[in-house]
Formats: C-alpha cells, structure tokens, sequence
C-alpha cells in the first residue's frame, strides 16, 4: 500500500478503468496527505503562525511599515492605539488555531494537487498539449499566489481601516475578537487567489471550442458587470479604490485570456486542417442552406401550364413514293 502511495507500478496507457480509478484515489491521498502535513506543523509552531497573519493589522496601524503605504491612508489614532486581539471563549482559542493550520495546508497542498493534476491527465494529451500544460499549471499558481498576495497586503489592511473610520463616525468603540480576524484574512487571501484563475477558466473553455473568442468579445458589457459584481461580493467594505482596482485588474486578464484563447483556437484548427477563424464555418453552413434552397425551389417549383391552342400541331401530309414503272393505278 505504502509503495502504491509513493510510486505508480504500471504505465498508464496500461490501466484498466479500475486501475485508473485507484490511481485517482491516490492522487487524492498524496494531496491530503500534504495537507494534513502542513496543519500538523501550523498546530506544533501554533505560536509563529498567527503572528505572520497579524501582518495585515499592524499594516493597518502603521500604514508606514506597510511595503503599501503609499496606496494606504493615514491610520486615525483610535486604530493606531489599538491593542493586542481579544478572545472571550475557548472555541474562539481553538477557532484561530484551526484558521492558521488551514491556511497553511492550503499553501503546502497547492502544488501538490497541480502536479497530480497533471499526471492524471497527462497520458491523454497529445505531445503539444502536454508541453502546452506546465506552463498552464505554473501560470494557475503564479495567479494563486499573486491573488492571495494581494489580499493580504492590501486589500485586507485597507478593509481594516475602512471598517475602523466607520465606527468612529458612529461613535463605536471597535474590539477585533481574533477568531473574526484571523477567518476573515484566512477567506480574504484564497478568495482572491481563486478569483485570479478566472483567465485560466476562460482560456481552457476556448481551448475546448465551448465558446468562441469572437463571442467572449462581443459580451464584455456583460463580462464587466459580472466581476463587478463578483469583486462586490469579495470585498467586504465594496469601497471605491479596491473596487476599481480589482476590476480593472480582472477585465484587464479577461482581455488577455481573450487574445490567448483566440491564439490557441486558431493553431488548433490549422493543425487539424480547419479554417483557421471558427467564424468562417458559419458563412459555409450558410452558403450550403442557399445551396439546399436553390435545389429545393428548383425541383418543387410547379410546371408551366400549356395552352390549348400552343399543344394543337398542324399535321403535316404525308409523301407518297413514286408510282412504280407500268403501274396504271396512278391514272385513277
């Protein structure tokens, strides 16, 4: 068993439907195992790890330590005297424990799962789509990292400083309790990091010909209004500058997927010997229909009816032969 878990025994061009289904349920084990790995370490180090996600706060008191600062605003002084976070129940205890070691397996598993992914499907992929896939699966961690990056040193203090401006105009006292903070960090980074796949998402929805680049194009009203919409949801606050940088920066890999995708398809069909624009089969889809009308009109088409006095046909008299020599009969 522990011997399956490590290496493959068979080649998978070899595998029965069984064995590729053992196969999966492998991949998903090494996958939880690391995970398990990483929130065993997170709960052994449980003294290291809520400091590092503490970041994000003490950038939001002091806006000047941030490598940010210049895109955060002045802290106001009640948040600046803000002091350590409060806990007021066990469960809370044990809630920000169980963030931090999530989080941490979530980052240690990450490669892991891409690289299963890849020798999952990898034997079914022809030998320019398997070099096309590392690149793919290094840009979907790239994206990930840089996603949960961004969260983390922006957005998030940002957000504590908007949440923190709103309750001294209310003339509320604000106590952080750290199982809020240390889930809302947790939520906020892999959210992020998430939504930053959508370009991968649209590149491979292309690259399965499920829908056009043409078609994605035309629809980008409706696409903005969408990540609009999807940033909303992500961004607690929804506040002006955070909304309008994420969608910017969204729409901005939305063009790109569109021009990647609209690269992809094109070798694709000219290495299958298609037209090289999908757009082109419609115009030969409509030419065949005209094609079929014209032959469809031409037999149905109902015949011209002939007058009478056109059918009548003057008969023309018949020639006689020449009377044979010495027949009298002609003398009649």
């Amino acid at each position: 068993m522990l011997a399956s878990l490590i290496r493959r025994n068979k080649p998978r061009s070899e595998m029965s439907f069984l064995e590729h289904l053992d196969d999966l349920r492998i991949s998903l084990i090494r996958v939880m195992a690391v995970f398990a790995v990483g929130m065993v370490g997170a709960l052994i180090f449980y003294d290291k790890v809520p400091a590092f996600l503490s970041m994000p706060l003490e950038w939001a008191k002091h806006p000047e330590t941030s490598p940010l600062h210049m895109v955060l605003g002045a802290a106001e002084p009640g948040l600046a005297a803000l002091g350590e976070l409060k806990e007021f129940t066990f469960i809370g205890v044990w809630s920000v424990l169980m963030y931090a070691a999530f989080g941490v397996g979530i980052a240690l598993a990450s490669p892991v799962f891409l690289y299963e992914v890849v020798r999952f499907v990898g034997p079914a992929l022809s030998d320019r789509e398997k070099r096309g896939l590392i690149p793919f699966c290094v840009a979907a961690l790239i994206l990930f990292l840089a996603g949960a990056t961004l969260a983390f040193v922006w957005l998030t203090p940002m957000s504590v400083q908007i949440w923190h401006h709103f309750a001294t105009g209310l003339k509320m006292e604000v106590i952080w309790q750290a199982s809020d903070y240390y889930g809302f960090v947790i939520m906020m980074s892999l959210l992020t990091g998430l939504t930053f796949q959508f370009p991968l998402a649209l590149i491979i929805l292309m690259w399965l010909e499920l829908v056009r680049p043409s078609t994605l194009l035309r629809s980008w009203r409706g696409m903005l209004f969408g990540i609009l919409i999807v940033v909303a949801v992500i961004t607690p606050i929804g506040e002006p500058i955070s909304l309008g940088v994420l969608t910017g920066i969204l729409f901005g890999f939305y063009l790109i997927a569109v021009s990647i995708g609209s690269v992809i398809v094109r070798r694709k069909r000219i290495a299958r010997g298609d037209k090289p624009n999908p757009e082109d089969d419609d115009i030969d889809d409509d030419d065949d229909q005209d094609d079929d009308d014209d032959r469809t009109s031409r037999y149905d088409r109902p015949s011209t009816p002939i007058s009478p006095a056109a059918s009548t046909v003057t008969a023309k008299p018949k020639s006689t032969p020449p009377p044979a020599e010495g027949d009298l009969s002609s003398l009649d």
